[in-house]
C-alpha cells in the first residue's frame, strides 16, 4: 500500500481542523425550537424585503420569469 501513510498524514489533518469553521448542528435546541427561530427570521427578511420594495426600486429582484 503505497499511499497508508498520505491517508493517516490526511486523517490527522482533517481531525485537527475539524473544530474550526464547521457549522455546530447542535445549538441546544429541540427541532420545534429551531423551527420557531426559524420561522421568525423568515418573516423578519420578508418583512424587511416587502418594505425594501414598497420603498423604491426592484433593486436585485426578478425582472422575469422561466417559462
Amino acid at each position: 500500500m503505497t499511499r497508508g501513510n498520505q491517508r493517516e498524514k490526511d486523517r490527522e489533518r482533517a481531525q485537527a481542523r475539524g473544530g474550526k469553521g464547521s457549522k455546530n448542528k447542535d445549538d441546544g435546541l429541540t427541532p420545534e425550537q429551531r423551527r420557531e427561530r426559524d420561522a421568525k427570521a423568515l418573516q423578519e427578511k420578508t418583512a424587511k424585503k416587502a418594505a425594501q420594495s414598497g420603498s423604491g426600486g426592484d433593486a436585485g429582484g426578478k425582472s422575469g420569469t422561466k417559462k
